[in-house]
């Protein structure tokens, strides 16, 4: 086996994580992801958790699926280069970059919201989970309940996305922020500014 080459088996392990990783970050459910592949629900779901061995069969609509190349599924980065090498994708309007790559616990991203970015729309939403976030460059609007922030350059927030909330960028220039998600995420306890009336 040639230096830092990994064996076969500890390849293969790391191809569930990798697929998991990769369906949140595109915000997919496993039953969305079954009917776009035509792979079972239940495979999926075994294949993510390493119960079931990859297979070209199962990898190649998958990667098709997530519009990656076929060894993005099954590479893993050489053990002495401890850097992130993940690829930037769209959600929405807004890029998102990759900073972790492991699947499971808090993930961390830059996003960058693009000027005028839903700057008429305010529909707020609710799911299970903590969100906290960080304003790199830019100013970010939050919508949180009946409270409306702006949050500038250097602010963070967190709260519990059972909360309706809504993020926006009105304003003309993009927005930098760092965000992590995730019901387990660090919590680290700041205010926000209320937006000027």
């Amino acid at each position: 086996m040639a230096k830092n080459e990994q064996p076969l088996d500890d390849v293969l392990e790391s191809v569930g994580p990798r697929l998991r990783a990769l369906r949140t970050e595109r915000a997919l459910t496993l039953t969305a992801l079954s009917e776009t592949t035509g792979v079972s629900v239940s495979t999926l779901s075994r294949l993510e958790s390493g119960q079931r061995r990859p297979t070209l069969e199962l990898l190649l609509p998958l990667a098709r699926a997530y519009q990656v190349a076929l060894d993005e599924l099954v590479e893993t980065p050489p053990p002495d280069d401890p850097r992130i090498h993940q690829h930037p994708f769209d959600r929405e309007g807004i890029t998102m970059v990759p900073l972790t790559r492991q699947g499971g616990g808090p993930q961390a991203y830059k996003q960058v919201f693009p000027p005028r970015w839903r700057a008429e729309e305010a529909e707020q939403k609710v799911h299970d989970g903590y969100e906290w976030l960080y304003v790199l460059s830019g100013r970010l609007r939050l919508l949180l309940g009946r409270r409306d922030f702006v949050l500038a350059t250097g602010e963070a927030v967190e709260f519990d996305t059972r909360v309706p909330h809504a993020f926006s960028n009105p304003f003309a220039e993009p927005a930098e922020v760092l965000t992590l998600f995730g019901p387990q995420g660090e919590r680290m306890h700041v205010r926000a500014r209320p937006a000027p009336r």
